[in-house]
């Protein structure tokens, strides 16, 4: 997901953007090496880490199908994308199906393309 909203800076800027945040439940090191991984230095892109959950229980965005403890992923994130105003949830996207709990098979609604149509939807 990340290299489309690099990718796409311009045109989020467009739409009144002014950052993208991308946050996992992952602790500070793994975030910080994989925002050097992904080259968003520069941009207006900021990783964020939630060792403890807490932002993805707050947001209701904890994934609790039964495939992922099964496999040994428990408390982990859904694949989501939120457009805030000033505080205000503009639009939330979710990624998932009932078979698929991590949006792998169809994580259209929250890459880059898919936020700016809902965006301009708005």
């Amino acid at each position: 997901q990340v290299p489309g909203y690099l990718e796409n800076q311009e045109a989020l800027k467009a739409v009144g953007v002014e950052e993208v945040i991308v946050y996992c439940v992952n602790d500070p090191a793994v975030m910080q090496a994989w925002a050097e991984d992904q080259g968003i230095d520069g941009s207006m892109i900021s990783f964020v880490a939630d060792p403890a959950a807490e932002l993805t229980k707050a947001l209701d965005m904890e994934m609790t199908h039964p495939g992922p403890p099964s496999v040994g992923i428990i408390g982990r994130c859904k694949r989501f994308a939120i457009h805030a105003v000033d505080g205000e949830l503009k639009t939330v996207k979710v990624s998932e199906g009932p078979d698929d709990p991590a949006g792998d098979d169809d994580p259209s609604a929250t890459l880059a393309e898919g936020m700016l149509d809902a965006m301009k939807a708005e």
